[in-house]
């Protein structure tokens, strides 16, 4: 304990950039303003301690909320708090949904208009405010909601995905925010864990292309000046969130530094270079040390090696839990030392404004040196500058008059018809014909709320059947597209309703109903997987579908008539029971508003199927997997004396995904087939359309490293474009790729891209080549 804080103390004596091994300063993550730093140098003048530390606070809107006028009027503030808070405590920052629910947008900019107006009058300072609007307008009534970032992964589109996030900041900002806590791009790799759904899925190239596009899309080309249609995005959970040991949220992983650098760092370090202005800290341990206490990894990793001035703010109550959760602290005090020290700009606190005397405390002590506190303010002044609050602390909301539009609501359609995955469709039962008579089954077929997810209207997204009334459940579209006479509407197995988080529950199964009205249709449509929920509520002990839901299906099954399942759920469970049972599979996972209407032009073939899975689906409860594992995880009969029996049996593999046509890849082709790191190598691939109908494609660009001093991964995806074609159509896909991306990380930290033989895959073609000569970097970062 003792040599933890004296690491910690030592580690704030050198505040500023250091310089590289090679004694260069890395070039600006963020081109500096002048402008700016002029005016935040002037405040840091004049500045006193307790307005500087005020500016470090975040507050939840509940501490200034007034609950009683609230039932009365809506969402009211309570003059008294907010005074305390803005008035007294120079609090920078507040965040979080009011009354734990969503918003109209002309109730937000009411409720931000009273904020500003204060925090211009008591501090002069401009405050700014921050919601999780991770899938579109998630706590905004009536905006635009896109697929879960699960979905927007599986879509393949970098396109798609900036214009999600473009449109959501244009709908954030019409109700006076600026500052949205999204995109996610912790990497799902652990099918157990609660949030995988938050995330672009299992890989970490997919989570910094996306990331990177959510970017722009939020931000648009100029981070120092934020346009009137933009936000600030906040990069979560820095880093490695996604990979608990026991798959439960917020416990510990235990990460190799080769795989954090290589991996979990990757979508924070191209996100970073893309502009982004803030990070938010992953609130699990690692190793043994808590995120928001790793001076290395926050400001290390993220500000001096990348010479990155953007700020760092903490995730709910992180900072307190060093104390009363992970127990490196014996105080709250403690607590707010280490995480400072440790490079924290801003706390999360939510709920007590104890951080500001605390920390005005360890400065008078000596304790957090003031160089530290001026580091953080001017990050925090600089995102708000970088903003314009200062000019505009809020804004005419009318004139946001797109907000809810069907143009917008066009791309939320398209986006969920790309991210649907077909997975199995035998004796092509898919598409189905106008006039099938069909019968409706299982728990997800008739709820807005199974096809939003947590995180939706409220946060763990159970009130999205009220909120989302205007859209269409799977049985409302399934109607539309093939008349309500057609429809058999016989759930079998239902959610109980919602009480204390129970997600789980479901009600005592009637599957009897549900067999009898088989008799009825011709064919069976059971959808099948979770009810909404979000981070540590979502927790579970068994990763294999209901018990009741997995017999629905088999007695469905045992009528005789053909069953396609459809499978809406947050992450993969076990169905390997029933899976066989299924004439077809399609996997919409957390497809939001449009989702269901997605699903029905795509099982009529109003649209085509083009999702591919972006993460690996397991087969049995003890057999996860990911597609980028190591060979000896696949090794089948071992010669000798015992069977190995160490092979790669899963469900459905991560790229998988059918369409109603048919691709053909020739001619991969490669303009240099001896390369060095300095090399850019332009990949070129022939797809063709061999089908009868048009479709989307992803063409997914492989390496593979044939050997290396660390054992290499099996597989790694290096590159995807997405394109269209009609039947018969040709199209050259063309392809860069640097030969420093096929480097990687040694078990001695540093990058390196050895000597030695290479293949390349994309489709079913694959083609040598080879590195010339071994490099390895003095950088921390390529």
């Amino acid at each position: 304990m003792k040599n933890f804080k004296k690491l910690a103390l030592a580690s704030v004596l050198c505040t500023g950039v250091c310089l590289t091994a090679g004694g260069q300063k890395p070039a600006p993550a963020i081109p500096s303003d002048p402008v700016i730093e002029a005016h935040i140098q002037e405040w840091l003048k004049k500045m006193t301690l307790e307005e500087k530390i005020g500016q470090m606070c975040e507050i939840t809107i509940d501490v200034v909320s007034d609950f009683e006028a609230s039932k009365k009027n809506g969402f009211t503030l309570n003059p008294a708090m907010l005074d305390t808070v803005i008035g007294k405590y120079k609090v920078g920052s507040l965040l979080n949904v009011p009354l734990s629910v969503a918003q109209k947008k002309e109730k937000w900019a009411e409720a931000i208009k009273q904020i500003q107006d204060l925090s211009m009058k008591e501090i002069g300072i401009p405050c700014i405010y921050g919601v999780d609007q991770i899938h579109g307008t998630t706590y905004t009534l009536d905006g635009t909601m896109f697929p879960q970032g699960i979905n927007m992964g599986a879509a393949f589109n970098r396109e798609l995905t900036e214009k999600a996030a473009a449109i959501s900041a244009y709908e954030t900002k019409a109700g006076c925010i600026p500052w949205t806590y999204a995109p996610v791009v912790d990497l799902g790799r652990d099918p157990r864990w609660s949030r995988m759904w938050e995330n672009y899925g299992e890989d970490c190239y997919v989570n910094a292309e996306m990331g990177k596009a959510s970017v722009r899309g939020f931000q648009g080309s100029d981070p120092n000046h934020i346009g009137e249609y933009n936000v600030a995005a906040c990069m979560k959970h820095y880093m490695g969130y996604g990979v608990p040991v026991s798959g439960k949220d917020r416990t510990p992983s235990s990460i190799s530094r080769s795989d954090m650098r290589e991996k979990h760092f990757a979508p924070f370090l191209a996100a970073i270079r893309q502009g982004a202005l803030s990070v938010m800290v992953n609130s699990g341990v690692d190793n043994g040390v808590p995120f928001h206490a790793n001076r290395e990894l926050l400001t290390e990793w993220l500000k001096e090696d990348l010479n990155w001035d953007g700020m760092i703010v903490t995730d709910w109550a992180d900072i307190n839990n060093l104390c009363t959760r992970d127990h490196i602290a014996a105080t709250k005090k403690e607590a707010v030392k280490i995480a400072i020290n440790a490079g924290i700009d801003m706390s999360m606190v939510p709920y007590e404004v104890s951080f500001c005397d605390y920390l005005k405390e360890l400065v008078q002590e000596g304790e957090v040196p003031m160089s530290r506190i001026d580091d953080a303010v001017a990050r925090v002044l600089r995102l708000k500058y970088r903003l314009g609050l200062f000019e505009n602390p809020y804004w005419d909301i009318k004139k946001y008059n797109k907000f809810g539009s069907e143009e917008f609501a066009r791309i939320a359609l398209q986006a969920a018809e790309e991210s649907e995955v077909l997975l199995k469709n035998e004796g092509n039962i898919l598409p189905l014909a106008k006039g099938t008579k069909i019968l409706l089954a299982g728990p997800n077929a008739n709820s807005m709320r199974c096809l939003n997810g947590g995180w939706s209207y409220s946060w763990q997204g159970h009130l999205a059947d009220q909120c989302a009334g205007a859209y269409n459940t799977i049985y409302e579209s399934l109607c539309n597209k093939y008349g309500k006479e057609n429809i058999i509407y016989e759930p079998g197995v239902t959610y109980a309703p919602y009480k204390n988080d129970n997600w789980w529950e479901e009600n005592q199964p009637e599957i009897e109903k549900s067999v009898a009205a088989a008799s009825r249709a011709d064919v069976i449509i059971a959808c099948i997987g979770e009810n909404s929920y979000c981070e540590t509520p979502g927790n579970l002990t068994n990763l294999t579908m209901s018990e009741n839901q997995r017999n629905l299906v088999k007695a469905l099954a045992a009528t005789g008539k053909p069953v396609i399942l459809i499978l809406n759920q947050g992450r993969p469970r076990i169905i390997n029971d029933i899976v066989p049972l299924a004439k077809a599979v399609v996997n919409v996972m957390l497809p939001s508003n449009y989702g269901g209407d997605a699903l029905a032009n795509l099982l009529a073939g109003d649209a085509n199927f083009s999702g591919k899975m972006p993460f690996t689906y397991p087969k049995h409860i003890n057999a996860l997997a990911n597609y980028d594992y190591k060979p000896c995880e696949n090794m089948g009969q071992m010669g000798g004396n015992y069977n190995y029996d160490s092979v790669m049996d899963v469900q459905w593999n991560f790229g998988d995904g059918l369409s109603y046509t048919t691709y053909n890849y020739s001619n991969l082709k490669i303009d240099k087939t001896s390369f060095t790191a300095d090399d850019v190598l332009t990949v070129s691939v022939d797809v063709t359309n061999t089908g009868k109908v048009a479709g989307k494609e992803s063409v997914l660009l492989y390496s593979k490293d044939l050997v290396a001093s660390s054992t290499p991964d099996n597989i790694r995806l290096r590159n995807f474009e997405k394109i269209e074609l009609n039947p018969g159509e040709t199209k050259t896909v063309t392809m860069q790729l640097k030969g420093s991306d096929l480097a990687f990380v040694g078990y001695d930290g540093k990058w390196r891209l050895e000597k030695g033989d290479f293949k390349l895959k994309c489709g079913n073609q694959w083609t040598d080549i080879q590195c010339s000569e071994t490099k390895v970097w003095d950088t921390p970062n390529k």
